[in-house]
């Protein structure tokens, strides 16, 4: 990727240095949200129709609740690290194409805040871990990512390439924009009726989603021309690496496929590559029919 005349982000927080942090309990309360985008916000409304029952996030706390907290610290401030900058400058990126598809749609698009954590943080959505990886808290429309899972990606996943580094901070703002579009609230609120089958099938469903939103957003940025050849490959590689089954094959030696909540490997490169070719959230649906 080409970067180099990308300015970084203003909705970057980062607590890399910070010391002393204190959190107040509180009661839990469910993530708002309620922006309609389209033909997108139909199909969920008919998904709702027929009784399709929605999930919250498992495995990597995409989806949770709010709880009240305040932050009392010194903070350190961290040195501007080529991590950071470059994962600054894919968020402007983010914000450039998400404002426009939804201004498009005569909406505004407020970004999410991209938070930096060293080996753990709390965030509105309760306590992770970097062992967590990165994730998108809807109770305070963050994204959260330990710098360090980049190096995992490569050494541990086999996933190298900055395009892969890109798509991974994509597909967490394609929850974003999954929470502002209220597809994100409405799951949480009807999550308490669903079994565990349930919840992991929905999960596959939704996380596949965010896989294409993030496909939609390689395709506004591929007609920019800050791609360079094989970054495609590189994203689409990423995709295959963190598929369920590949993930389960490599730590454990085996699959269990009604534990799947992510989707395979085959389902999440076949997704993002859906929104890459298109650009068309419309043609992100994985909510009908087969995925």
């Amino acid at each position: 990727m080409d970067l180099r005349n990308t300015p970084e982000s203003e909705n970057v927080e980062d607590l890399r240095g910070q010391r002393g942090t204190s959190f107040g309990g509180g009661r839990l309360v469910r993530g708002g949200g309620g922006l309609s985008l389209g033909s997108i916000a139909i199909i969920f409304v008919v998904c709702w129709l027929l009784g399709i029952n929605p999930l919250t996030f498992l495995a990597g706390g995409d989806l949770g609740g709010q709880t009240n907290s305040n932050t009392v610290s010194n903070v350190d401030t961290a040195s501007n690290d080529d991590a950071k900058i470059f994962a600054s400058k894919v968020l402007t990126e983010t914000e450039t194409v998400w404002t426009g598809i939804f201004s498009a749609d005569g909406q505004a698009y407020p970004a999410p805040t991209m938070t930096l954590f060293r080996d753990q943080v709390r965030s509105a959505c309760g306590f992770a871990s970097a062992a967590s990886g990165p994730f998108y808290c809807p109770g305070d429309r963050k994204l959260y990512i330990d710098l360090s899972f980049y190096d995992e990606l490569d050494q541990k996943f086999g996933a190298s390439g900055d395009f892969a580094q890109a798509y991974v901070l994509a597909h967490e703002v394609g929850h974003h924009v999954q929470n502002l579009i209220g597809v994100l609230p409405k799951f949480n609120q009807m999550r308490q009726n669903m079994s565990e089958a349930e919840a992991n099938a929905m999960s596959v469903r939704v996380e596949l989603q965010a896989d294409c939103f993030a496909g939609i957003w390689g395709h506004f940025t591929q007609q920019k021309g800050i791609l360079d050849v094989g970054d495609l490959d590189e994203a689409l590689n990423a995709a295959q690496q963190i598929g369920d089954d590949t993930m389960q094959r490599k730590t454990q030696g085996y699959v269990v496929p009604e534990s799947f909540n992510h989707g395979t490997s085959a389902q999440r490169s076949k997704w993002f590559k859906r929104g890459f070719d298109s650009g068309k959230l419309a043609d992100c649906d994985t909510f009908s029919g087969n995925i």
